[in-house]
């Protein structure tokens, strides 16, 4: 069995990690799509789609630590 402060510590990376590559990702997603919607109003909508893709990785990370945190211990 995993000790409590290894688990923890993955938890915390698996959602940290995930939330980091988001926001980086989401910086520059964001500032391209508002140089389209300047130059293109029509495509507000494939920008916003494309801003909020990269929210999967938080939505995910923070599964995984759900998982790490509540099902490892009992197994």
């Amino acid at each position: 069995m995993a000790l409590d402060w290894s688990i923890a510590i993955g938890a915390g990376l698996a959602f940290g990690l995930g939330a980091l590559g988001t926001g980086i990702a989401q910086a520059r997603i964001g500032a391209a799509g508002a140089g389209v919607i300047a130059e293109k109003p029509e495509l507000f909508g494939l920008a916003l789609v494309f801003v909020a893709l990269p929210e999967t990785l938080v939505i995910l990370g923070f599964v995984v630590a759900a998982i790490i945190l509540f099902v490892l211990p009992t197994m």
